[in-house]
């Protein structure tokens, strides 16, 4: 029987990708688990498994092919010798469409429209259960493992009984509807129209828009016209930060080393300043304020296609040479678009910092469904009055940007004295 291969929902926002190289050819041989292709999604490239075993008789988007849907077939795998299907006879889409991938917390616990009709009109699904294996998506899989739900008691509505995302968000208890992880997958907030931009008449070069590009554009664009935002600025002297950073770093052995920078020590007082003033570890939902229980960082980095966040989980309970190590990995994979899903989805609060462009100081715009971002200058030498004496100090400029729904200009302050608290007295970490 020929099945299609569908062009995969990589993450919950994804709704296109490229199809970055085949690693099969046609007529190979394909077995459950083996590498089919390479895909590149708006934030890194991610390898696609196969689910079911058969011949690739047909690949239908050639390499480098850009702007695929979610759920467009890009070949057929056919397991018993029979015609492949034609593209008019794809399967129905395995993944829900992006904004129901993206609902609200409160709407999880509500069966899906489409499976309903799909299980009132269609047949029965059958378990996708074969001997000792179990067939899933790897989508499916992923979900089923952060839920905590056993495959093997699940119906697949798939192709061969197949277990697709619906399946699992349909086996969820209602419960789960108000779980936090819910709440950072936030449907996105309605975008007003944006005037028409006139032609472009002068001389230029069109660069076409990267997948990262434009989701960079479209999140922005939501935030900044949908979250009432406030801003809440500090100096702070960094001399016993620096003096502190300096001792650590000649503590460190010759080989097999550490080398703190000063963004190492930020991310953990960041960290330390959410735990003691938790109002901004959270986000906005209609149902109420979602609490995080957990302290995790998210860091804006640099590509060359745009900005990508991977998030330092549990900064609070690390320690500085842990937090280092794991920004070091992260960033180096970020740049080369290795990050898994989980390493730049979610997160609680975000760090911006230009300091190392010479930038004095900036406002950053939030990355929903978080409530604040912090924005990091460079420090540089500054006259300060310390006990009615003009000296020199080494000064940064920090802004912290604040969704005015979540908290109110006192929890802002009271965050930006914590971490200043912090800053300039570095032996407090150890506390």
């Amino acid at each position: 029987m020929a099945t299609h291969i569908l062009m995969p929902a990589l993450s919950p926002t994804m709704t296109e990708g490229t199809l970055a190289r085949w690693l099969k050819k046609e007529g190979d041989q394909v077995r459950s688990g083996d590498v089919l292709a390479e895909i590149e999604t708006d934030k890194a490239t991610m390898e696609v498994e196969a689910v079911d075993e058969g011949i690739l008789s047909r690949i239908l988007v050639p390499d480098g092919t850009a702007n695929v849907k979610v759920n467009e077939p890009i070949g057929v795998m056919d397991g018993d010798g029979s015609e492949a299907p034609t593209a008019k006879a794809a399967p129905k889409a395995e993944a829900a469409p992006p904004a129901a991938a993206a609902a609200p917390a409160t709407a999880s616990a509500k069966p899906a429209p489409a499976s309903a009709s799909a299980s009132a009109s269609g047949p029965t699904p059958t378990p996708a259960q074969h001997g000792d294996r179990v067939f899933a998506s790897p989508l499916a899989r992923r979900m089923a493992t952060q839920a905590g739900i056993d495959l093997s008691k699940v119906h697949g509505s798939g192709p061969n009984g197949r277990i697709v995302r619906a399946d699992i968000e349909a086996h969820r208890p209602a419960t789960e509807a108000s779980a936090p992880q819910a709440a950072r997958e936030a449907a996105p907030l309605p975008v007003m129209a944006a005037p028409k931009a006139a032609p472009i008449t002068a001389p230029h070069t069109l660069v076409p828009n990267s997948t990262m590009r434009r989701i960079i554009a479209k999140r922005l664009t939501e935030s900044h016209q949908s979250v009432p935002t406030f801003y809440v600025t500090m100096d702070i002297e960094l001399d016993a930060l620096l003096k502190l950073r300096a001792d650590l770093n000649g503590r460190a052995p010759k080989e097999g080393g550490f080398k703190l920078s000063v963004n190492d020590l930020v991310i953990k007082a960041c960290a330390v300043a959410l735990r003691r003033v938790p109002g901004l570890n959270a986000s906005f939902t209609d149902e109420g304020i979602a609490q995080y229980s957990d302290v995790d960082i998210s860091v804006a980095v640099s590509i060359s296609e745009g900005l990508i966040t991977p998030i330092i989980r549990q900064a609070d309970q690390k320690g500085l040479v842990a937090i280092s190590a794991a920004m070091k990995d992260l960033a180096a994979r970020a740049k080369t678009g290795k990050l898994k899903p989980e390493e730049f989805q979610g997160g609680g609060f975000s760090i911006s910092n230009l300091g190392m462009f010479g930038v004095k100081e900036f406002t950053a715009i939030i990355n929903p469904p978080q409530a604040a971002i912090l924005a990091v200058g460079a420090g540089e030498p500054r006259a300060v009055v310390k006990a009615g004496v003009l000296a020199v100090a080494t000064v940064m400029s920090c802004t912290l940007s604040v969704d005015h729904r979540v908290a109110d200009g006192a929890t802002g302050a009271q965050w930006m004295a914590a971490f200043k608290a912090i800053i300039e007295d570095p032996l407090s970490l150890m506390l």
